[in-house]
């Protein structure tokens, strides 16, 4: 099975947004299923394949995340940090400016879903594949 340290790996090729695709063709060959990532501390529980589980350590100190979500102003956010004019932090910075708790990613579906504090979710996202070049 993958390790923290493989995804790790992964995941420092992402300069921004733009490289999310290729990101996660990479760890989905790895045997990633899915995972959850929370915007407080980045900390993310990796799935995989016979109920495997995983768990990466926080990325950065708290951010408080807002009570009330802005769907509108997270969009515009993500589609700058997707565009590559941000980075991860920032990106984080600003889901937690705009109510965003969580993100969980499920590979099997291809898609990203965005929640709120709450639990309701603010925006599902389809997955783009990587170019012909890699097999997702």
């Amino acid at each position: 099975m993958f390790t923290v340290a493989q995804i790790h790996a992964a995941h420092d090729k992402v300069k921004s947004g733009a490289d999310f695709p290729a990101y996660i063709g990479e760890i989905k060959t790895l045997g990633v299923t899915g995972f959850a990532t929370w915007v407080k501390d980045s900390h993310t529980e990796y799935f995989g394949a016979n109920d495997y589980r995983t768990q990466s350590a926080p990325m950065y100190a708290t951010l408080t995340i807002a009570d009330n979500p802005d769907a509108t102003g997270f969009e515009a956010r993500l589609k700058a940090h997707q565009q590559g004019t941000t980075d991860y932090l920032t990106f984080c910075r600003d889901c937690a400016e705009t109510g965003i708790e969580k993100w969980i990613v499920d590979l099997s579906a291809m898609t990203c879903i965005y929640y709120d504090k709450k639990g309701n979710e603010v925006l599902v996202e389809t997955i783009p594949l990587v170019s012909d070049q890699h097999e997702i």
